[in-house]
């Protein structure tokens, strides 16, 4: 009976226990990955990897123990703001190869300490906001993107990590000067050019212009209203003398014939 009694109570948690916990920790797991992804755990790190799935936008059952997360090649526009919020442990992300062509100001926020890689290569974006990438850490790859090479853009990159494996890709599609369309971003950065300067030049060149317009305006006036009243002064004169002259009057006191 003394044996009996001491296997009576160490032995329920055996069966019940393992098995339990092995069924909640495998609920959790596929609970927790986004339809048509895949999340395998090797040695305790979640990858997250849904490249190539057609999505549209950011899965929101993304595992909050993520540390890679593959979403390129997919279809994804747009950026939303706290899209990554929760991901406080991811350390690559990648969104290569979609078509982005926004991003909101917060769009990823929550990852400034971790991240160490953001790909955003391959995508359609023309402009960056400043503050969406400005607080991160992480490298970051831009290349093959149409951007459009301005002062906001210059400004952007003065704050980012940017990859050096993928600078010499970065290109301007479009520009503010003419002369930099087309041409490797590096390499007007490198030669010491402003793009922030550019608009003001403009606008200081639209301002004269406008104001020698204005000015020319009233000096054709006012040459326009004096030979106005030149010629109006000269008819009059011309007038005064066709009229005939005025008989001279008769003096009272001079004697009758």
């Amino acid at each position: 009976m003394g044996p009996v009694g001491k296997q009576g109570p160490s032995s329920p948690p055996g069966p019940t226990g393992g098995p339990c916990l092995l069924l909640l920790f495998c609920l959790r797991l596929g609970a927790s990955c986004p339809q048509s992804c895949q999340c395998p755990d090797h040695a305790g790190a979640v990858a997250v990897h849904c490249s190539a799935r057609g999505l549209q936008e950011i899965p929101r059952d993304i595992p909050a123990d993520a540390v890679l997360l593959k979403l390129d090649a997919n279809r994804i526009a747009h950026i939303p703001n706290g899209a990554f919020q929760h991901l406080n442990q991811l350390r690559e992300l990648d969104l290569s190869q979609n078509t982005i062509e926004t991003i909101g100001p917060a769009a990823f926020s929550g990852l400034a300490g971790g991240l160490r890689l953001l790909d955003l290569s391959r995508n359609r974006i023309r402009r960056i906001p400043k503050d969406a990438l400005g607080k991160l850490s992480a490298k970051i790859r831009l290349s093959h993107n149409p951007l459009h090479c301005e002062c906001a853009l210059q400004e952007a990159l003065w704050e980012l990590k940017l990859d050096p494996e993928s600078v010499a890709d970065l290109a301007c599609h479009t520009a503010v000067r003419e002369e930099f369309v087309g041409k490797p971003l590096i390499q007007a950065l490198d030669s010491g050019v402003s793009f922030c300067s550019a608009p003001h030049r403009t606008t200081d060149v639209a301002m004269l212009v406008t104001m020698f317009g204005w000015f020319a305006m009233v000096i054709t006036y006012v040459v326009y209203y004096v030979r106005q009243n030149q010629e109006d002064a000269r008819k009059h004169l011309e007038y005064l003398k066709s009229l005939p002259s005025a008989p001279a009057s008769k003096d009272p006191a001079s004697p009758a014939p």
